[in-house]
Order: structure tokens, then C-alpha cells, then sequence
């Protein structure tokens, strides 16, 4: 195993954070016996008693083998994973955030689904693009979430807009300044510098065609300066500029924001609001789905020195990933299924979920495109240039024209 600048990858994993992450977690690396197959996912929010922990026991079991699970804090668990190779003694299954696939791939601590015979076949592309880097795959998707638009019903009422009209931005605009007119307020998203604001602000730059290695193009600089005007007009509060996805959903459960950029995570405090909402997909400039970037986990193969064990994980990871149990794994995560046949199956038996599938189904990993362990260094000057133009303190040409500088070093 090839360890390819550790120290390097380390100090970019706090980068690579999903969009929704949770904290705590803690245990042991190593197998007791031979037939422990230890499992860390970035679940610690789930004790022994709930449905994701006795699937993994399940799994086990039906493979022949005892499950020694272990949860961590998303952060953790990737610095973990990193040293715990470097040491020889990873897990046998490690679900990981899915844009450290990459890292932990170049770092040569992840196995490919060729070499572990995992079928991907029914994984739809976009999502499996995230864990794929140089034209092998790095595990599979349990799941995605993304984003969309949250609308509250009354304030659209009141501004006379049918959120069914939004096609497109100048239509969203269009709606906005109605929203205002009326007295109310606009949109409310996060636009804080770090890679939450990334994650919000990928739906715009990716829906106006523009492509991470060129932040500022004119496609790039239409996205920025969309954002700047609805500031400027007081579409969007300058909160923007701190919020955080949870900050921005307190500001739009209060009732007096028309929209909220935010995420499949949301659906159960929506149904807390106390006001009747809706959700529409966030248009692209000229029309149709943005593509949002997808959060959610891989499931992943670590390589270890007796392959001989690398036949019960393929079970492992098999059982885990199967139709029937990835439906009950997404439901549990509020995640849309990584196939088409679970998402049917989820929208069948809840039809809200139908944006979120097709939000789902345009959505696109932020490592893909192969660029892998290079988005955390266009990342950190992206979300520097919406601060910049946000503020005030620099237009949006010159914001992004200085993060391209920054991001091509």
C-alpha cells in the first residue's frame, strides 16, 4: 500500500466535509478475532438499539461473521481512516463522506470495486462519479442528499407568485421582487466561507454551465453576480454571508422568507414550521434542474494485508447496499437511493419525495469530473470570492478573476 503524501492529505480532509454532518463517535481500529470484521461509519448519532446498527449485525451474521462497529464524527473518522492505514490495521468496511473518497484513494488506502467484485451496474453514473478518480471506482454510494428550494405557501400567496412558474433565474427574480413588493422577504441561503457556502453556492456557478476549472468565466461571473444582486435589492438578507444551512433554516422557519436553499435533511423541521410549504428544484439560468452537488457516504474496502478476507467483505458490502436494505438505510438517513428501482420504491411510498429524486438525478459529486483531490484548492478560493462580492469589498469579475489565480497555483 502506497501512502502517497499523508501528511498533505491530512491537512485537507477538514475541507471535504458534507453539506450535513453529525458529532461524537469513538473505538477501537482492530479485529479481535479472526472472524471480527470491524465496520466505522460517520453515524454516531445511532446506538446499538437503532435500525442502521442492527442491519450491520444482520449483514454479519449472514455472512458468517461478527460486526464491530464503530461510529465517529465525520472529520474524525477520515484522519482515522488516513493513520489507521499508515498503520496496518484499517477496517475491513469504512463509509466515508463521499468527496474523501478521492483522498483516501490517492492516498492508496481504499480497494476498487473491481478488485472486490462489487457490482455497480444499477448505481446511477452521477453518483458514482464522486468515488471514482483516474477510471477505477472507490466503493458505493448508500445513498445521496442534496438541495432544493424550500417555499412558504402564504408569503407566495400573498406576492401573488405560483411557485410553479419557476423555470428559470430570471423567473425566480422575477418572484423575489414580487415577494418584496409585498413586504416580505425574499430568499435566504449560506453564504459563510467555508465549504458549507461552497456546497450552496455549486447549484448556480454548476446551473449556469460553468465548470470548476475556470471560476471565472462569464458563466462563473453570471452565477456570482446573481447572488450580489439579490443582496443588493434586498432579495437576500446579508445574513447570507455567516449563515450557516441551519442558521438559513431558523431564518426561514420564521415565517417571513419566501425561499430557503437547503437540503433533503430539512424535511422533518419543515413539517415543525407551522406553515404550509412546498419544494421546487433550484432552476438553472436558462431553464430546467441546476445540477446541486450531492452529500452522503460510500461504502468502501480498505486494503488489507490478508486478502484472504477481502471474499466476507464483498458479503458485507453486498448485503448493505441491497435493494431491500438500502431503502431502509436511506429512509432512516433522509437520503434519496443511489438506484432507480429504491428511488421508485421511495416515491411510492412518499410522493414529497419526488423533487428530491429529480434533484437527486441532476445533482453531480464535487470530486467528479476527475478532479478528485484538487476541489478543496478551488473550493477554498471560491467561497472566498462570493465573501469578497458579497461584502462588497470586490465585483464578482474581480473576485472570481483573483480566486482562478489563487486556485491555478
Amino acid at each position: 500500500m502506497n501512502l502517497r503524501g499523508l501528511g498533505a492529505v491530512l491537512a485537507v480532509t477538514a475541507c471535504l466535509l458534507s453539506a450535513c454532518s453529525s458529532g461524537g463517535g469513538g473505538g477501537d481500529a482492530t479485529s479481535s478475532k479472526a472472524t471480527d470484521y470491524a465496520i466505522w461509519d460517520p453515524y454516531p448519532q445511532f446506538d446499538d438499539s437503532s435500525d442502521w446498527v442492527k442491519l450491520l449485525t444482520k449483514c454479519g451474521t449472514d455472512a458468517g461473521v461478527t460486526v464491530k462497529r464503530t461510529g465517529y464524527d465525520t472529520t474524525d473518522l477520515t484522519n482515522k481512516a488516513l493513520l489507521a492505514a499508515q498503520q496496518g490495521n484499517s477496517p475491513d468496511v469504512l463509509i466515508v463522506d463521499n468527496p474523501v473518497v478521492s483522498t483516501l484513494a490517492e492516498a492508496g488506502v481504499l480497494t476498487t470495486t473491481e478488485e472486490m467484485k462489487i457490482d455497480t451496474a444499477a448505481v446511477s453514473p452521477n453518483l458514482l462519479a464522486a468515488g471514482q478518480q483516474g477510471g477505477k471506482t472507490y466503493g458505493i454510494p448508500i445513498g445521496a442528499n442534496t438541495l432544493a428550494l424550500y417555499y412558504n405557501k402564504k408569503v407566495l400567496d400573498a406576492a401573488k407568485v405560483d411557485p410553479s412558474t419557476i423555470k428559470d433565474w430570471t423567473s425566480l427574480t422575477a418572484a423575489l421582487e414580487k415577494v418584496k413588493a409585498a413586504g416580505k422577504k425574499g430568499i435566504t441561503f449560506s453564504a459563510i466561507g467555508t465549504e458549507e457556502g461552497s456546497f450552496q453556492f455549486l447549484p448556480w456557478f454548476w446551473g449556469s454551465g460553468a465548470n470548476l476549472t475556470q471560476l471565472d468565466s462569464p458563466q462563473g461571473v453570471a452565477a456570482l453576480t446573481l447572488w450580489t444582486d439579490w443582496l443588493k435589492k434586498g432579495y437576500a438578507p446579508n445574513s447570507v454571508l455567516n449563515n450557516t444551512q441551519t442558521t438559513s433554516w431558523q431564518e426561514f422557519a420564521a415565517g417571513d422568507f419566501a425561499f430557503s436553499e437547503n437540503g433533503t435533511w430539512q424535511l422533518a423541521n419543515a413539517k415543525k414550521t407551522g406553515f404550509e410549504y412546498g419544494i421546487i428544484p433550484i432552476p438553472s439560468q436558462a431553464g430546467g434542474t441546476a445540477p446541486a452537488p450531492t452529500g452522503g457516504e460510500f461504502v468502501t474496502a480498505p486494503v488489507q494485508s490478508d486478502t484472504g478476507k477481502y471474499a466476507t467483505t464483498q458479503k458485507l458490502i453486498s448485503c448493505l447496499t441491497s435493494a431491500d436494505n438500502a431503502l431502509t438505510t436511506d429512509t432512516t438517513l433522509s437520503y434519496v437511493a443511489a438506484t432507480d428501482a429504491v428511488q421508485q420504491k421511495q416515491v411510492a411510498a412518499n410522493p414529497e419525495l419526488t423533487v428530491w429524486v429529480a434533484a437527486v438525478k441532476a445533482a453531480k459529486g464535487r470530486t467528479s469530473d476527475d478532479l478528485g483531490t484538487k476541489y478543496p484548492k478551488i473550493s477554498e478560493p471560491m467561497w472566498g470570492a462570493f465573501q469578497a462580492a458579497l461584502s462588497g469589498s470586490k465585483p464578482p469579475q474581480q473576485a472570481l478573476t483573483d480566486a482562478q489565480g489563487a486556485a491555478g497555483k
